[in-house]
């Protein structure tokens, strides 16, 4: 049964600050006094999408803990305006960083896109987005360069996908798509079925006529969908999406920074749920994600 215990705003937050600072998903504390390597990793996404960001880290990184925060309340995030896009991802960083993580991940495409360079300036901790590590994906996947991308609204408007593979590869020809109805489609578990099916069609049926080789699934959500792009495409178009991607880049930075946790090895690491409505219904559509992993969610009060 999902938890609905909720977190009281603290003047000025937009979040449970005062309370949140003091307990974890499961009402334990934060221990945000443990050594920086011991301490959580934060993600957050405007639902549930970024659960496939989770799923990817978990499996590389069993031994490390995570703190989720699902903007239940506000998703979706892209037909929001940049402004308030940026509002919506600085408020939903604060919360995190008040737990005490060590590191930021941005699995919000949306908001990776549009408001990465204000989070990371705001942040005392370092950021990790899902546009860089998906488009390198996609450029390595791509054996002729023609690309296609498909995300919400702003993301697409941002035009950031499309720059970075450029950036990446110069000579490559990037074909992109806004798909609006998908997230939708996703946060209500409508993932195989005529009208999913249908609606994912109309979406790429531009890109035939373009010969592209790959598709770049520019939405943590749009993974539920996968199978659906994948009997729509055919087999000469390669999916790519931006979780595994993005998994491989945090890993690589703990290295890096020697950030992994010194326990880490046989350790199963904790996942706490953090969402801003309804947790019953985080938790329902989350299991598409995760599978039972998702027990309950605790609400943070707007």
């Amino acid at each position: 049964m999902a938890r609905d215990e909720t977190l009281p705003a603290a003047p000025g937050d937009g979040f449970g600050s005062d309370r949140a600072r003091q307990q974890g998903g499961d009402g334990e504390p934060v221990l945000s006094a443990r050594p920086l390597r011991e301490r959580p990793i934060g993600i957050f996404d405007s639902g549930v999408g970024g659960l496939t960001v989770l799923k990817a880290l978990g499996r590389l990184l069993p031994g490390e803990d995570f703190l989720y925060l699902g903007d239940t309340a506000r998703v979706p995030y892209g037909s929001r305006s940049r402004d308030t896009i940026v509002r919506y991802s600085l408020e939903n960083a604060g919360f995190l960083v008040e737990q005490g993580i060590k590191l930021l991940v941005v699995a919000c495409n949306t908001s990776s896109a549009a408001a990465l360079e204000a989070i990371a300036a705001a942040v005392p901790a370092p950021v990790i987005g899902v546009v860089e590590p998906g488009a390198r994906a996609a450029v390595q996947a791509s054996a002729a360069g023609r690309i296609a991308v498909v995300g919400t609204e702003a993301t697409i408007a941002s035009d950031a996908y499309a720059r970075t593979i450029r950036r990446l590869s110069p000579g490559a020809e990037v074909y992109s798509r806004a798909c609006p109805l998908l997230v939708p489609l996703a946060e209500e578990g409508w993932l195989d079925n005529d009208v999913a099916e249908r609606v994912v069609a109309y979406y790429v049926e531009g890109f035939a006529g373009a010969a592209v080789d790959t598709l770049l699934l520019g939405c943590t959500h749009y993974p539920l969908l996968r199978p659906l792009f994948a009997r729509v495409l055919g087999p000469a178009v390669r999916i790519v999406d931006s979780a595994e991607a993005t998994a491989q880049a945090v890993s690589e930075f703990l290295a890096a920074r020697q950030l992994g946790r010194p326990d880490a090895l046989g350790r199963r690491g904790e996942r706490h749920f953090f969402v801003t409505d309804a947790p019953e219904r985080f938790v329902r559509v989350g299991r598409l994600f995760l599978g039972p992993e998702v027990v309950s969610a605790i609400r943070v009060e707007r």
